[in-house]
């Protein structure tokens, strides 16, 4: 249904993490590919921005920042999220992956 491509930024940052941060990562990344409409508690749109974030709880709160089209998604990058001024560290470094995936593509 949907296409989701996983930049090499948001890879690095999976794998940095223990193993079930990244298998919640990957289950989420089959349910953005198969379903239409996510459950806001999985993924939710950034106020006043392009992009959502793919919500994973692991123990501690985890996020990627997302772009995302009717039929693709992209993950551009992720975070733990310990305060709201990671949002802003993180959406600016998404803006600049974007800016990067969109000139390759």
């Amino acid at each position: 249904m949907r296409e989701v491509d996983i930049t090499e930024e948001c890879l690095s940052f999976i794998d940095s993490q223990d193993e079930r941060v990244s298998l919640k990562f990957f289950q989420l990344i089959e349910v953005i590919g198969e379903i239409k409409v996510v459950n806001s508690n999985f993924l939710k749109r950034l106020q006043s921005t392009q992009f959502y974030e793919l919500r994973i709880k692991a123990g501690n709160e985890y996020r990627v920042i997302n772009f995302a089209e009717c039929t693709k998604a992209v993950c551009l990058c992720g975070f733990l999220k310990k305060s709201t001024k990671d949002y802003k560290r993180a959406i600016k470094q998404a803006e600049k992956i974007l800016k990067e995936y969109l000139k390759e593509k």
